[in-house]
């Protein structure tokens, strides 16, 4: 799904009120009529008192539109203005008279805290006073009123954004924001939705078709792409019946040091759940014999360090190769590190140690190759691309960073963000229960695996992902957030394979 940007919507409005011969104000009409079928579709005449705030821009606009309907339906609404301007907008305008057409009952105008109507958690607020126009924080009066929301406890929706929440930076001040449990976004989610330092301000969204011409929707390119099971569905590379091991490639996993065997375990193990046909495993002495007792399908090759990389030698043609879990810092370790780096031709991907060590011998990121996957935690990436002053600020530096090195880099968190030049791909799928040790292992695994498929990197990054977040999904299920461990995620890769291709509990209903 697209993720438009800002002013991409401005030209979309324009686009569409030309093409389709209607005005500004009827594309406002739709909108609103939209926000009531929703509203409607869930409370079927409910007279729980709905409080429609309207801001005097376009947002308002909409909130009149909506507060015009449910009151021809019967509802109990009280419509407000918050005026906090001089300035009104001519569809806002025009939805006035039309709402004053409509009911004696005309909107209450608030100009101060005094005016604040009382409101109790039972209620309903609908949020239509700031949208994605805005450009300055709110005043104090109208921060007051945002707080009074939050006081009351009452179910707030919010239109297309929360009102106060810019769609392209992190606001100052959290109390000049409507926090809304819901958002009906209008066409596609905004990127502020899915941002550790914005994304609190709405708990659910969901998004509206108002009608934007589909040429523009399906021909405009935007910066950010949500990407769900349909955007995946489409890459899947099926199996021939007369493939073997070699069709599938062969991945080389190459860390770990005493005490960490562990993550190599891990990562091998994700290598060959993603369906890669064949998994080594370089590694110290110290980890023969956990590797090969723990995960008899991989083939082991050893350092000569019993403890630590000394020396990375293998005598095999990796199709792709996954390296830095649980490798250690130590200058031998860097230098065969470096050294590799200098020689290797193969897809490779890099996580932990790995990223670590670039980090610290900044010389060597210009040994990557085009396209390498890195797959930082928060730390790692901050030691990669230097501290960011916020979300938004992280993101312009990851860009930055991928494009002078041309590499592709795993954000890992709530809502992973792979960012590969100057395009931001977030992942739909995942849960809290990924917040345990060793599920980076296993993503950098899947990754690896993935490639050696014939996945091209960024493909087979954006699949891991996915894939990496629906097993945890689905292993949730039985055994919770807190006990969800990597090897779970491992287990259940099978059954986020098989997901890709399930039916709609819905449709599925329906036929039987």
């Amino acid at each position: 799904m697209k993720i438009f940007s800002k002013e991409q919507i401005y030209n979309g409005d324009q686009l569409t009120a030309i093409k389709q011969n209607i005005s500004s104000t009827d594309l406002m009409e739709r909108a609103g009529m939209q926000i009531f079928n929703w509203i409607h579709d869930r409370m079927q005449g409910a007279q729980v008192p709905i409080h429609v705030f309207c801001g005097i821009g376009n947002n308002g606009g909409d909130g009149l539109v909506l507060a015009r309907h449910l009151i021809n339906y019967g509802y109990n609404v009280h419509c407000y203005i918050v005026n906090c301007s001089d300035k009104r907008s001519n569809d806002f305008l025009i939805n006035y008279d039309r709402i004053k057409q409509t009911t004696k009952k005309w909107p209450t105008m608030l100009n101060c805290k005094a005016d604040f109507p009382p409101i109790n958690p039972d209620d309903i607020i609908v949020d239509a006073v700031f949208g994605i126009g805005i450009n300055r924080p709110a005043n104090e009066w109208v921060k007051g009123l945002f707080q009074h929301f939050k006081e009351s406890t009452a179910f707030t929706l919010a239109i297309d954004l929360p009102s106060g929440l810019y769609p392209d930076e992190v606001p100052e001040d959290e109390n000049g924001v409507v926090w809304a449990d819901y958002t009906l976004s209008f066409q596609s989610p905004k990127l502020v939705f899915f941002l550790p330092e914005t994304s609190k301000y709405t708990t659910q969204w969901e998004v509206i078709d108002i009608g934007i011409d589909i040429e523009f929707l399906q021909n405009t390119e935007t910066e950010v792409e949500l990407i769900g099971k349909y955007e995946m569905l489409p890459i899947y590379k099926q199996r021939t019946k007369f493939s073997n091991k070699g069709t599938y490639g062969h991945g080389l996993i190459i860390g770990g040091s005493y005490g960490k065997i562990g993550s190599i375990i891990l990562s091998s193990k994700g290598t060959l759940a993603s369906g890669a046909g064949l998994v080594s495993v370089l590694v110290p002495k110290c980890g023969y014999i956990p590797v090969q007792s723990a995960f008899p399908e991989a083939m082991v090759i050893t350092d000569v360090d019993d403890d630590k990389l000394t020396n990375i030698l293998f005598d095999i043609k990796p199709t792709a190769i996954g390296i830095g879990m649980g490798m250690g810092l130590d200058e031998s370790t860097h230098l065969a590190f470096q050294k590799f780096l200098k020689t290797n031709t193969s897809p490779l991907v890099i996580d932990a140690d790995g990223i670590n060590l670039l980090a610290k011998h900044t010389e060597d990121l210009k040994l990557l190759k085009p396209q390498t996957v890195l797959t930082p935690h928060p730390k790692e990436l901050e030691r990669l691309i230097g501290k960011w002053k916020n979300d938004f600020d992280k993101l312009k530096k990851a860009k930055a960073f991928s494009k002078k090195h041309k590499c592709i880099i795993v954000i890992k968190g709530a809502n992973t963000i792979t960012v590969f030049g100057d395009k931001l791909y977030i992942n739909s799928t995942g849960n809290p229960g990924l917040a345990t040790g060793g599920t980076g292992d296993v993503l950098t695994g899947l990754i690896t695996g993935l490639i050696c498929q014939g996945y091209e990197p960024l493909t087979a990054t954006l699949f891991g992902v996915y894939l990496h977040g629906k097993s945890a999904d689905i292993a949730v299920e039985d055994y919770g957030y807190q006990s969800l461990t990597a090897s779970h995620v491992v287990d259940y890769l099978g059954q986020a394979y098989l997901d890709l291709f399930a039916k709609p509990k819905v449709q599925q209903e329906t036929q039987d």
